[in-house]
C-alpha cells in the first residue's frame, strides 16, 4: 500500500506542477499581448455623425401583421375528431 500512496502523491505532484506551468505561461503570453494592442495604431473603423432626431415617430400606430389566432403546427395539432 506504501508504494501505491507514493505512487499517487508523485503523479498529482507532476499534474499539478504541469498546470501551474502552463498557467503561468498562458497569463505570461497574455500579458504581453495586452501591451502590443494598446500601442499599436490601428482604429475600429468606427464613423460617428451628428444628426438631428426626429420629432415624430415613424409608425403612429403599431399594426399586428396578421389577425386572428395562429395556426398551430401539424406537431402540435391534437388529433382529428
Amino acid at each position: 500500500m506504501q508504494k501505491a500512496a507514493v505512487k499517487l502523491l508523485a503523479v498529482v505532484g507532476a499534474s499539478a506542477a504541469v498546470t501551474l506551468g502552463v498557467l503561468g505561461v498562458a497569463m505570461g503570453q497574455e500579458q504581453a499581448g495586452a501591451g502590443s494592442v494598446a500601442s499599436s495604431g490601428m482604429s475600429t473603423g468606427v464613423t460617428v455623425t451628428a444628426a438631428n432626431p426626429p420629432t415624430e415617430p415613424t409608425n403612429a400606430v403599431a399594426v399586428p401583421g396578421i389577425k386572428g389566432p395562429a395556426p398551430l403546427p401539424p406537431e402540435e395539432q391534437g388529433l382529428p375528431g
